[in-house]
C-alpha cells in the first residue's frame, strides 16, 4: 500500500470544505475511483453526516479528493465536499 502525501493545497482546501485527513485517506483506500482532467483520479466516498454545514441539515457528506498516483506515493492535489 502506497503512503499519502497532501500537498499544502489539499490541507488547507480540507479545512475550507470541512474534510477532515483521515477521511481523505478513506476515501483514496476504499472509495469509487473515476477518471479526471489532466491524468488525474477523483475518489469518492459517501460518510454518513446528519449534522448542519453552512446553516443546512444534510445527511451525508461525500468527500472527493483528486489525486495523482506516482510510483511511490498516491498525492492529494486537492479535496473537494458535497453534502446532500
Amino acid at each position: 500500500m502506497k503512503p499519502i502525501r497532501f500537498t499544502r493545497h489539499a490541507g488547507e482546501q480540507c479545512r475550507e470544505r470541512g474534510a477532515y485527513e483521515d477521511e481523505v485517506v478513506r476515501a483514496v483506500r476504499e472509495g469509487a475511483w473515476e477518471p479526471a482532467q489532466r491524468g488525474r483520479m477523483l475518489c469518492r466516498f459517501n460518510f454518513p453526516f446528519g449534522r448542519t454545514w453552512q446553516g443546512k441539515e444534510f445527511a451525508i457528506k461525500q468527500v472527493a479528493p483528486v489525486i495523482v498516483e506516482e510510483e511511490d506515493e498516491i498525492v492529494i492535489i486537492t479535496v473537494y465536499t458535497f453534502y446532500f
